[in-house]
């Protein structure tokens, strides 16, 4: 089954438009505060689904609610294929917004259930950090394949069709997964029933102390990283006009096939790094002497990161910003699986639901963050490309953010071991 999973973890990422997609939205006349108001409704359309689609998935069958997940996203991606008009993005976002609804939790609940049902337990951290580097290499694999297409087509629409044929290729994947990975399914199980199971999971979480400050951490760290990650990609196009004009000042190139020639080499450089990262989490585990060593000392490493793009954003000198969006990613994809090993410890481990709650709380502040991040950079533009002022509200907030996580981690991390 680990080559399943990983399998799984491939296809998935296997989305050719996502280095792309801000500089696609722009495309489209989209403004920076309109990108983020779009992605803070998918976040909301996604929290609305996800408590009880996990529900769902506990109670009717996780394999069922996989299938639905990559069907929507089948859907969602020929969506934005079809789109010719900013108003036509929503519907397909809603659609994504389905696809990441029922597939959150539930995949790692069906890998949680298989060590359980093998008694391995206490491989959590590095077997789910191996599958996570089959979904960075996937990532990998798609920058290349991705870009290839972009700098072939000049321009964005393709790429999104062609996401859909490894997402189609995903749903026969898990629809053959053994059925014992469902869990225990209850036949027949009424929308009351699902309500119940979904609420008493909230207040679960609410009233125990450990899970609350777990949660807490990830609605910062995941919260903060998955709403500003994103703005990488017109820091870099900016950058590409700017380092590469010489290169397409008689017209050879356009401005997207040099935007292409940096994000290529920029993202595949990240996903490369971060699947390394994730493959080797436990290590970086034993060294910091524990779980909850490991995450203040991911704190301290956030902090100086959100401080160095900063920096870079202040001097202009934006070879700095960009390594420490990479560098953040990089933290991201080592917090995430000492993170869920630490809240599987908290739970009974075997819940999709459970790890649904985790995924909406992190939700709330990409939520709130993303439209924020996206109207302050609308109003610090400048009107040239990749000057002074452009993108560091968003390494001042995080800077804020992680530099008081790291201060309160000094008095309860260790608390939740």
């Amino acid at each position: 089954m680990l080559f399943r999973f990983s399998l799984y973890g491939f296809l998935k990422n296997q989305r050719y438009f996502e280095p792309f997609l801000i500089l696609a939205f722009l495309d489209k006349g989209m403004s920076f505060f309109e990108i983020g108001v779009l992605i803070a409704f998918r976040e909301v359309t996604t929290n609305i689904l996800e408590i009880p689609s996990g529900s769902i998935a506990d109670l009717l069958g996780r394999r069922r609610a996989m299938v639905v997940s990559f069907a929507a996203y089948v859907i969602s991606f020929i969506g934005f294929w079809l789109a010719d008009d900013p108003a036509l993005l929503w519907p397909a976002m809603a659609m994504f917004s389905v696809g990441e609804a029922f597939r959150t939790g539930t995949h790692k609940a069906m890998i949680f259930a298989w060590l359980a049902r093998e008694g391995r337990t206490d491989e959590k951290t590095k077997v789910y950090g191996h599958t996570r580097s089959w979904s960075k290499l996937g990532s990998a694999a798609s920058i290349v394949v991705g870009a290839g297409l972009m700098f072939w087509l000049d321009e964005y629409a393709a790429v999104f069709l062609l996401s859909a044929i490894p997402a189609a290729a995903n749903v026969i994947n898990l629809a053959t997964y053994p059925s014992y990975l469902d869990g225990e399914r209850h036949e027949g199980a009424g929308m009351r029933t699902i309500f119940r199971h979904s609420v008493a999971a909230i207040a679960t979480a609410i009233k125990t102390p450990r899970l609350r400050r777990l949660l807490g951490e990830s609605m910062t760290f995941e919260g903060l990283f998955h709403a500003s990650k994103d703005f990488l990609q017109p820091l870099l196009a900016a950058c590409a006009i700017t380092w590469f004009a010489p290169w397409g000042g008689a017209g050879e190139w356009s401005e997207l096939q040099r935007t292409t020639l940096l994000i290529a080499p920029t993202y595949l450089t990240l996903h490369l790094l971060s699947a390394v990262a994730s493959r080797r989490a436990h290590w970086f585990v034993a060294i910091a002497g524990g779980e909850a060593r490991s995450a203040r000392l991911l704190w301290a490493l956030a902090t100086a990161l959100f401080l160095a793009m900063l920096a870079g954003e202040l001097t202009t000198t934006f070879a700095i910003s960009i390594a420490a969006f990479v560098l953040l990613a990089v933290a991201q994809n080592i917090w995430r699986p000492i993170f869920l090993s630490r809240l599987d410890a908290a739970t009974d481990g075997s819940s999709a639901v459970t790890l649904s709650v985790e995924s909406q709380a992190r939700r709330a502040t990409t939520m709130l963050l993303a439209p924020a991040f996206g109207a302050a950079i609308d109003m610090t533009q400048s009107t040239e490309s990749a000057q002074i002022g452009d993108y560091w509200p968003i390494a001042a907030i995080g800077g804020a953010l992680t530099l008081l996580m790291l201060a309160r981690s000094y008095r309860v991390i260790e608390q939740t071991e």
